[in-house]
């Protein structure tokens, strides 16, 4: 069956670092769409960072983490990451990892892993 599961999250200081990993199993993983999202208490869920299927060019960016944040993919691994850097209070939240068959869907989710910015 699918799987997408999440590892990586932590307690963090601000202005400090952390990769989170999702490593899929169950689909032809270079051919989904990956992306990360995040929902914080009382906040819905939103969309950190997608990339393209396949060798991963295209890349989208909440325009909150552009410039700190990096989205990955490694097929031989069927594993995606996400590289968050100068981390911030405002970061904190239960981080999703979601594959999608193309652009703008999504097929399958993660559990998540919380992340906690805090000092």
């Amino acid at each position: 069956q699918v799987q997408l599961v999440e590892s990586g999250g932590a307690l963090v200081q601000p202005g400090g670092s952390l990769r989170l990993s999702c490593a899929a199993s169950g689909f032809t993983f270079s051919r989904y769409v990956m992306s990360w999202y995040r929902q914080a208490p009382g906040k819905e869920r939103e969309l950190v960072a997608r990339l393209a299927s396949g060798g991963g060019g295209r890349t989208n960016y909440a325009d909150s983490v552009k410039g700190r944040f990096t989205i990955s993919r490694d097929n031989a691994k069927n594993t995606v990451y996400l590289q968050m850097n100068s981390l911030k209070p405002e970061d904190t939240a239960v981080y999703y990892c979601a594959a999608g068959s193309s652009w703008y869907s999504v097929n399958y989710w993660g559990q998540g892993t919380q992340v906690t910015v805090s000092s």
